[in-house]
């Protein structure tokens, strides 16, 4: 838990652009909420890949999205099946299911449904909180912490040296 808050830090004091981080969470909710198996998240992992998104953040993010996934799972059930039984949404639902790919992805069961509506739905407005939570981090508190005299002894003592000829080694997060 502790390196994965360190890789978050370290992440958000890089020089990594905002909305690469902000679409590595993203991302990391719709393969954390929707069950693993699914083949949407090969294309989520396409995307992720060919967008260059931050890969410890993502990871971090699909960590964390699919341990909050077993908790919201009687939300996604009820998401799902609101949608999938909505008399409006018959004749769509049919046409789809006569789909290899809706059936493939099980696109029919309550939860995959349900939680692959909230994930789209929650996408959008995740993305900009993230952003804007990112630049905001970046103005105001990696500065104000950077100034702290602790921050300033701790950055120039030997430890402290050493462990970014260390990590330096080990290339970016």
């Amino acid at each position: 838990m502790l390196e994965a808050l360190a890789k978050i830090i370290k992440v958000l004091n890089s020089e990594t652009d905002p909305w690469q981080i902000s679409l590595a969470v993203c991302f990391g909710m719709v393969i954390g909420f929707s069950p693993l198996a699914s083949p949407h998240n090969l294309l989520v992992l396409l995307a992720v890949l060919l967008l260059r998104v931050n890969l410890s953040t993502f990871l971090v993010a699909w960590s964390f999205f699919g341990a909050l996934a077993f908790a919201l799972d009687p939300l996604f059930h009820r998401a799902g099946l609101t949608l999938l039984t909505s008399k409006s949404l018959l004749g769509f639902w049919t046409a789809l299911y006569n789909t290899t790919w809706f059936r493939l992805d099980r696109l029919y069961n309550t939860v995959v449904m349900g939680s692959l509506a909230a994930a789209l739905v929650a996408f959008f407005p995740l993305f900009l909180l993230i952003n804007w939570t990112v630049r905001r981090y970046r103005i105001h508190i990696r500065d104000w912490v950077g100034k702290l005299k602790i921050s300033q002894l701790v950055k120039a003592s030997k430890l402290y040296a050493a462990y970014r000829n260390i990590s330096n080694l080990g290339g970016t997060a």
